[in-house]
């Protein structure tokens, strides 16, 4: 995908957006939205229009009238030059090639801004990777909308036998090339598998921490893990998953995962293409929802919502859910707050050992201290029990080896034969 936004100067955009079925306020808090992801991206809002329509034109999306107003607008900007036009809905090739010839700038809808965001803050191999197969796959249907200039025949000596279009070209290039990142993908899955497996071996309780995008996992983790990676105040500045290990209070030990965030009408592409990210809070014993308590109840149920369904669609609805309210350092009033929510604040700290002892108690849950004893002709085996178990104390004896341990059920069974009963 070309690059959007110039590095050089900061990109100033219309923001537009449909009624449809939305009031007043619901197309507000979408626009404010789609304003911070242009944020995100280096742009900066110049203007908002809002169109009310019960249905999308579909020549320009807007209406000719609606887009020649803008096109007016624009125009009389003078020096304040404005280079891009953001739409709040997904729009067709066809529409985005009409808009651009009446409005005279460049033409995105939402879906575009997103994964122009996601392309800026991949940082490792496989997000990359996963930000150009969801370019790739919105780019590929809408290979069409360019016209005359992708559907081109050869010409000249040599060329004048059967041949195939640009166009067509083009789209065999595509689909190639996201078969190639398709098995790179596959690769890297499987080196995940591994890590994935070796930490199940371990024993270790592991968590996820989810939530809409900029509620503060990543703070999170840091305050609990000293992770040191990247938080700050910008949609999507997380998308690759980080693993910490985390010393509970009782000295038990748990894995906790950051995860990209959740948004809005995230697009299908990158559903697809970070499905594998995603999943790890599948594999999480523990999910940690984290809700930004600074902002007004209607967009808390509304994020809330788009938070529990993406994990109802990933399938991890079954797992035990700790319901932890962020940013209570800012919050105006805390009596919304659900009685079951642990409250906290990431930034300072507050609330934290709440969180902690309710990880502890869940990470404890299914746990008792065993007696193991190990034959001299079974040391091998008792090895394991550090991988599967944690060990509060060894003792050497003349006939062999003798381990108090934690064991969680799994441990029990794989070392039922040296539990001494």
């Amino acid at each position: 995908m070309d690059e959007i936004f110039s590095k050089q100067k900061q990109t100033r955009a219309v923001l537009v957006a449909l009624t449809l079925d939305m009031t007043d306020r619901q197309v507000e808090v979408s626009l404010d939205e789609l304003e911070r992801l242009l944020e995100t991206a280096g742009g900066v809002a110049a203007a908002r229009v809002v169109q009310p329509r019960s249905r999308p034109d579909p020549r320009t999306y807007i209406g000719a009238g609606k887009a020649e107003e803008i096109r007016d607008f624009i125009s009389s900007q003078g020096e304040d030059e404005i280079d891009l036009a953001v739409f709040d809905n997904e729009l067709t090739p066809s529409q985005i090639a009409a808009l651009e010839d009446i409005l005279g700038v460049r033409v995105i809808d939402r879906t575009m801004l997103i994964l122009d965001i996601f392309a800026l803050h991949a940082v490792t191999g496989e997000g990359k990777l996963q930000v150009e197969i969801a370019c790739l796959r919105y780019t590929a249907p809408r290979l069409i909308g360019k016209g005359k200039q992708l559907s081109r025949l050869g010409g000249g000596i040599g060329t004048r036998g059967p041949g195939e279009s640009q166009l067509e070209t083009d789209r065999r290039h595509i689909k190639r090339r996201i078969a190639a990142l398709q098995e790179e993908l596959e690769d890297m899955e499987k080196v995940r598998g591994v890590k994935r497996s070796s930490r199940e071996r371990s024993g270790m309780v592991s968590a996820a921490i989810v939530g809409y995008t900029n509620a503060g996992k990543s703070t999170l983790l840091n305050r609990l893990t000293d992770a040191g990676i990247l938080a700050e105040d910008k949609l999507f500045a997380t998308l690759d998953p980080t693993t910490r290990r985390l010393t509970l209070p009782s000295g038990n030990e748990l894995l906790l995962t950051d995860t990209v965030g959740f948004i809005d009408r995230l697009p299908t592409h990158l559903i697809k293409a970070f499905r594998s990210t995603l999943e790890e809070m599948c594999y999480a014993d523990i999910i940690i929802t984290l809700t930004d308590s600074g902002e007004c109840d209607e967009e808390r149920r509304r994020k809330n919502g788009v938070t529990r369904q993406l994990i109802d669609e990933l399938g991890a609805s079954d797992k035990p859910l700790v319901e932890v309210w962020n940013k209570c350092d800012v919050a105006v009033d805390t009596d919304f707050i659900p009685p079951q929510a642990i409250c906290i604040s990431a930034a300072t700290g507050e609330g934290i050992d709440g969180l902690l002892a309710r990880l502890d108690e869940l990470a404890s849950q299914g746990k008792r201290i065993l007696k193991l004893f190990f034959p001299h002709g079974s040391l091998q085996d008792a090895s394991a029990v550090y991988r599967l178990a944690r060990v509060i104390s060894t003792e050497y004896l003349d006939d062999g080896v003798s381990v108090t341990a934690e064991c969680d059920a799994r441990a029990a069974g794989k070392l039922a034969d040296y539990i001494v009963k």
